[in-house]
C-alpha cells in the first residue's frame, strides 16, 4: 500500500477536450468559463479537438495554522495539435508556464502532440529561469510511451503513429523521469499527488487496444515486423485523496480499464471511497469490443459507487448516455475551458 496525505482540494481545468459549450452553467463543483468579458464575447474562441489535456492544482493546508502551505500545479497530457492546449490557456488566461511538470498518461499522440511548444514556451518564460538556476522541465512517462507504434486496423489498413521522440524532448529543454510503477508526487516526502504506472488487467471485458502494434527492428529485408501490443502498457492514471471525501481518479484515455484503474486505486491507496472519476473510458460504440464493455463497466461503475462521474474524451456518446441514464445524480457534463472542483 502507497500512503498518500489527505489533501483538502483538487481543481482539474479542462485545457483539451472532444467539445465544448458555450452555454453550460456553473454547478458546486464546476466551474464554467464565461466568454462574455467587458460587455464583448472574448474572441477567438476556445477551441476542441480529439485529444485531452487538463491542469491539475492541488492543496494541502496546515491544519495547525489554517495556512495554505502546499499549492503545486502539474499538466496532464498536452492534446492532439501543436499549439490547440497553449491557444486554449491563452483564452482562459491560463499562465502554462507556471507549473511543476508535465505528466502523460500514455504514448498516443492525441495525448503528447502539443508538447514540444508547451516545453519551449515553458523554457523560455521569465518564471522558469527565476525559479532555479535550471529551467528545464520535468516530464513523467511510463517508458512504452517513446514506442514506435503502428495501429492495423481488421480491414487490413494500417498507419504509423506519430512518435513520442525521447531525444527532441531532451533538446528542447525537459528532463524525462521514466518509471513503470508508481510515482509520487511532489516527492516521498510531500505526498499529494500519486501517478499509477501500470495498471493490472484483471477484468474480463476491459481488453485494451487490440488494433496497436509495436515496430521491432527489421528482419534484415528492409520489412517492418510488427508485433501485437494491445495491452498499452504505458496507460497510466493520477489519484488523490480528498480529505474525509476519498478517490479522485484522473484518467487520459482508460486503455487500461476504468474498471481496472479504479480498482487499482483502491488497492496501492487503501482507500475504499471513491470520490470522483474524471477522464476517458474508452467505451466507444464500435460494434465490437468497446461496445460490448459499455453494460459490464456501467455495472461495475455502478458498484464503485463514486460520488460525481465526469466522463471526457474517448467515452463514447453511447456510453456516456448510459452514465447519464443510471447516475444522472452523480453525473458532470464535461467540456473545454470547465474547471472542475472537488
Amino acid at each position: 500500500m502507497t500512503v498518500i496525505h489527505q489533501i483538502d482540494s483538487i481543481s482539474i481545468t479542462i485545457l483539451m477536450d472532444n467539445s465544448t459549450d458555450f452555454l453550460l452553467t456553473n454547478s458546486s463543483h464546476a466551474i464554467r468559463q464565461q466568454l462574455i468579458k467587458d460587455e464583448k464575447f472574448v474572441l477567438p474562441p476556445p477551441v476542441a479537438e480529439h485529444g485531452f489535456s487538463a491542469l491539475i492544482q492541488i492543496s494541502e493546508f496546515d491544519q495547525s495554522s489554517s495556512e495554505n502551505n502546499s499549492n503545486k500545479k502539474f499538466l496532464f497530457d498536452t492534446g492532439v495539435s501543436e499549439n490547440g492546449v497553449l491557444h486554449n490557456a491563452d483564452v482562459f488566461g491560463i499562465n502554462i508556464d507556471k507549473i511543476d511538470g508535465i505528466i502523460l498518461s500514455h504514448g498516443h499522440f492525441d495525448h503528447f502532440a502539443g508538447l514540444f511548444n508547451i516545453i519551449k514556451r515553458i523554457s523560455s518564460s521569465s518564471f522558469s529561469s527565476k525559479l532555479s538556476n535550471t529551467n528545464y522541465v520535468n516530464i513523467f512517462a511510463h517508458p512504452d510511451a517513446f514506442l514506435r507504434r503502428w495501429e492495423v486496423m481488421p480491414d487490413g489498413k494500417r498507419a504509423k503513429c506519430p512518435i513520442l521522440d525521447e531525444l527532441r524532448i531532451q533538446e528542447s529543454g525537459a528532463q524525462i523521469h521514466k518509471a513503470t510503477g508508481i510515482t509520487i508526487l511532489p516527492s516521498k516526502e510531500s505526498p499529494l499527488l500519486l501517478i499509477t504506472g501500470e495498471i493490472p488487467r484483471e477484468t474480463s471485458f476491459e481488453k485494451g487496444y487490440p488494433f496497436q502494434y509495436v515496430e521491432k527492428e527489421d528482419d534484415g529485408n528492409n520489412e517492418k515486423n510488427l508485433v501485437p501490443d494491445p495491452t498499452v502498457k504505458d496507460d497510466q492514471s493520477i489519484v488523490a485523496s480528498i480529505r474525509n471525501k476519498g478517490l479522485v481518479i484522473l484518467t487520459g484515455c482508460g486503455h487500461a480499464g476504468i474498471i481496472n484503474t479504479i480498482n487499482y486505486a483502491k488497492r496501492i491507496t487503501g482507500v475504499d471511497k471513491v470520490y470522483a472519476v474524471i477522464g476517458g473510458f474508452h467505451l466507444p460504440a464500435d460494434g465490437g469490443i468497446y461496445e460490448a464493455a459499455i453494460e459490464p463497466t456501467l455495472y461495475q461503475l455502478q458498484k464503485a459507487d463514486p460520488k460525481y462521474v465526469v466522463p471526457c474524451h474517448c467515452t463514447g456518446l453511447k456510453a456516456t448516455n448510459k452514465i447519464i441514464e443510471a447516475m444522472p445524480e452523480k453525473f458532470i457534463q464535461s467540456a473545454v475551458g470547465t474547471t472542475f472542483q472537488f
